[in-house]
């Protein structure tokens, strides 16, 4: 690890009952800690916009689709739309795990190529949630195979709210698949500097966690 730690993290907070005061105060904590992100509800993004300000270096992520995924392509891409104009730099959606699942292969090209394409637009980062933990091996590959195919940002491993979270050998055998066309965000029970550290070194170049502030002190 050639960068600061710090530089990885997205400093996340996607509780139900997460309020703006709370918001606030993470994106202060960002600012501080120089994070890479914040990654916050979709509701609270013009929040984190004006509590970082324009000149902030800490990139405001949100989530779509999140955390089940099985929402109608237009209703990812409304989502996606109204985030970025609320001031979202990045947007982490939720693949169609039941699509997946139903090896309905035809929609989820369709919907990844038309996800990315609408946020490349923007010049802003899609990462892709594949939540590794539900997914056999051979659907994580046919899915980091389409994350390169359609520049994909990020593959991202996990919502944290379904399936196992975040594994080394998860985040090993994405990154045997994606090399570096597409990096990877791991997410989903990292709650510990060498849970971190360890992704890091499995190959991941981004790391969610809701716990950064308690073990980076």
């Amino acid at each position: 690890m050639i960068k600061p730690i710090e530089s990885y993290i997205d400093h996340t907070l996607l509780r139900v009952d997460t309020t703006k005061e709370d918001i606030i105060k993470m994106c202060m904590q960002a600012k501080e800690k120089e994070f890479a992100a914040v990654c916050i509800p979709p509701y609270l993004v013009d929040v984190a916009r004006k509590a970082l300000g324009d000149k902030s270096d800490v990139a405001i992520a949100t989530v779509i689709g999140f955390p089940l995924g099985y929402n109608e392509l237009t209703v990812k891409i409304n989502e996606c739309k109204s985030t970025m104009d609320d001031g979202a730099d990045e947007l982490d959606v939720v693949v169609n795990i039941s699509a997946v699942k139903s090896n309905d292969w035809d929609l989820i090209r369709a919907e990844i190529d038309s996800i990315a394409t609408t946020i490349s637009m923007k010049d802003k980062v899609v990462k892709l949630i594949l939540e590794t933990g539900m997914m056999t091996d051979d659907e994580i590959s046919r899915l980091c195979k389409l994350c390169i195919e359609y520049n994909v940002d990020f593959a991202k491993t996990s919502t944290g709210f379904n399936g196992s979270g975040a594994s080394i050998e998860k985040v090993k055998f994405m990154k045997g698949i994606l090399g570096n066309k597409v990096k990877i965000k791991a997410s989903g029970g990292i709650n510990s500097i060498e849970a971190a550290l360890a992704m890091i070194e499995a190959g991941a170049s981004r790391i969610g966690t809701s716990s950064a502030m308690q073990f980076l002190i």
